[in-house]
């Protein structure tokens, strides 16, 4: 095997024509960080098990890339999953995986943090582990090799992955990363004993070795508990207090990427209590950014990137207080030929007449809603309530100015749907490009993305099964037939891909087992449609002697105990209880930017909300019990489970 940054190089430029898209494998981007290895005492290998061109769009990657670069004495580097032919060239040849900007091996590494933004990147990770030269396990490796850290989205239910990682981050990672690297650069070649105990220490890391995971007879945890006495029993997330200014130093990728835009995070957090949405629950509080930084982050990456277009990212951007404002300046600022802004991420409701006219000249592509749901039954359901006759207003208007395609965003599979909601759908679609032929005639579109409801951890609906396989699949029909000819698109997902989602998602700690053996099985890009094998992954249940069904098709009773209990976002169960039994009586809850109904994000970050400005939280003062409701109505109250 190659072990030696010049004998990478050299193995590099006589095999790397051989494969597809060299330029993911070379590094040297624009704004890429190059460092002396023999001058720094502590090196980071910041992984994404995706190919490049994905994780090249991963703003926190980038982000903590710039975070360990700006020490003197520390070095990031990159890694990315390398696609199916370089892999097989990898392992031919005896190339470890490595890293872009020093062409060292992983191995070499202090540090290497995964990125794990989402589920189907697990076996992804098993094969990056493997082929940058570790043991997969985690009780395998000990001082000899790079600690093994997670996070993202996918990790506030680290379970599954718990047999392969040393320890998982729990939230965001702006300032833990600092934290975790000075703490392991203090222990370096110490007993990996003693750095998992200082690790532990840390608020927000989770290390999977010091709890204990008990089983009821019937499948369902008993108890997760912790087996040292220096393990909290429960770990809770990080936060940031304040949104730092934002990152500019984007590296300039070789190859397309999936976004060719220099994204901007304007704000973090959702206060909107869409029971379904994962995201909207784990990143309370909201915390938005000044005008004046955004704009002054823009001119930076305008200035040091070329790139074309900037993306104003949150997960509801529109509701972010001062978006006019800000579409307004950048636009007046930076406005030019090839240059664009967007806002991936719009609610009907808070999309304004003003706001259109603001963006009317950044109509690359369509202009995106995300209804969700095409009746008020569904809509209650889900806690998302928006009138038709506000989405049609509202699409009338942005294809008045302009835009010809309409992007709208619906989920299937929701509790207590029936085929009349999801004809709905089909009626709401051509109702939206009815308004569109009224400005643009026949060369108006309605594209459709249609995906499937997952059940999440920590969420309302966590309780709930996934919709059973032949509804999804009658649906699905129901959509195809009804969305066709002229100016209708419609996009959906494999139902067999949405049970895997599905079973990783609530998955407990005996699903590494089955996450080894699918992998060993040679299941690899699990989100790409083309590789995705449930042959392998049904195969790997039965080879283990677990059901999928089990985690998958099954309602869950209200005390029991889940996987993650052990992980908070601070968000309280007993909350998510009394959302999740609105729900069974279609009660909704306004936005809670406008009264708080106590989730329980204030108590835990009291203290870091001091550090912030007064407006920077966009959390209200609590409401007594008796005054929370939809109507006006009471609560029923509800003991915390």
């Amino acid at each position: 095997m190659y072990s030696t940054p010049g004998q990478i190089k050299r193995a590099l430029d006589r095999h790397l024509l051989t494969v597809e898209k060299p330029g993911r494998y070379i590094g040297g981007e624009y704004n890429s960080v190059v460092k002396d290895w023999d001058a720094t005492t502590f090196r980071v290998a910041f992984a994404f098990p995706d190919i490049y061109d994905l994780g090249m769009s991963n703003l926190g990657l980038m982000i903590l890339y710039g975070i360990i670069n700006d020490q003197p004495d520390m070095f990031a580097d990159r890694a990315f999953s390398p696609w199916t032919d370089m892999e097989v060239l990898m392992r031919r040849k005896g190339i470890p995986l490595y890293g872009l900007e020093s062409k060292q091996p992983l191995r070499e590494f202090d540090l290497i943090g995964i990125s794990l933004p989402y589920e189907q990147l697990y076996t992804n990770t098993l094969a990056l582990l493997d082929l940058a030269g570790l043991p997969v396990h985690s009780a395998e490796r000990d001082e000899r090799y790079p600690v093994v850290i997670a996070g993202g989205h996918a990790c506030y239910n680290p379970e599954p992955m718990a047999d392969f990682i040393d320890a998982f981050v729990i939230g965001e990672g702006e300032d833990i990363i600092l934290e975790i690297a000075h703490t392991l650069q203090a222990l370096r070649g110490q007993p990996r004993d003693d750095q998992y105990h200082a690790l532990a220490a840390i608020q927000g890391v989770y290390v999977p070795r010091f709890y204990d995971v008990v089983y009821h007879d019937n499948g369902t945890v008993a108890a997760v508990t912790p087996n040292v006495p220096d393990a909290p029993p429960v770990v809770l997330k990080r936060i940031v207090p304040v949104l730092p200014k934002p990152f500019t130093r984007f590296l300039v990728p070789h190859v397309d990427t999936i976004h060719n835009r220099a994204p901007i995070e304007i704000m973090r957090g959702c206060t909107r209590g869409c029971r379904f949405c994962h995201a909207g629950m784990v990143t309370r509080p909201v915390r938005e950014r000044l005008v004046e930084d955004i704009a002054a982050a823009a001119g930076e990456i305008v200035r040091n990137t070329g790139f074309g277009e900037l993306g104003l990212l949150s997960l509801s951007s529109s509701d972010y207080t001062h978006v006019q404002q800000l579409v307004e300046v950048i636009g007046e600022q930076y406005a030019g030929p090839g240059f664009g802004i967007s806002l991936p991420s719009l609610r009907i409701e808070s999309v304004s007449v003003d706001l259109m006219d603001a963006l009317k000249n950044n109509r690359r592509g369509g202009f995106t809603f995300a209804p969700e749901a095409a009746t008020e039954k569904m809509r209650d359901i889900i806690n998302k309530s928006v009138p038709d006759e506000q989405l049609l207003s509202a699409a009338y208007e942005a294809y008045s100015r302009g835009w010809v395609t309409i992007k709208l965003y619906f989920m299937i599979g929701h509790p207590r749907e029936t085929l009349d909601d999801v004809q709905a759908i089909i009626d709401l679609a051509k109702a939206v490009l009815a308004e569109g032929r009224k400005v643009h005639g026949k060369k108006a579109n309605v594209n459709v993305g249609v995906s499937t409801f997952v059940p999440k951890p920590h969420t309302p609906f966590q309780w709930v099964s996934l919709d059973a396989l032949d509804q999804i699949r009658a649906k699905q029909r129901l959509l195809r037939d009804g969305l066709r000819g002229r100016g209708l698109k419609l996009r959906w997902n494999r139902p067999e891909e949405t049970v895997l989602e599905a079973f990783l998602s609530r998955g407990d700690r005996r699903l590494g087992a089955v996450i080894e053996r699918a992998w060993r099985l040679g299941t690899r890009f699990d989100a790409w449609q083309e590789h995705y094998n449930h042959e392998a992954w049904q195969h790997a249940f039965e080879n283990v002697g677990l059901d999928m069904q089990f985690y998958t098709h099954r309602e869950r009773a209200l005390d029991e105990v889940f996987p993650w209990d052990h992980i908070s976002v601070a968000v309280k169960k007993s909350f998510l209880v009394e959302d999740y039994l609105m729900s069974q009586r279609s009660e909704t809850r306004q936005d809670c930017r406008n009264q708080c109904f106590a989730c329980g994000i204030l108590p835990e970050f009291t203290e870091m909300r001091k550090q912030a400005p007064a407006d920077a939280w966009k959390c209200p003062p609590v409401v007594p019990r008796h005054l929370r409701n939809k109507k006006q109505q009471d609560v029923i109250p509800l003991k915390p489970v």
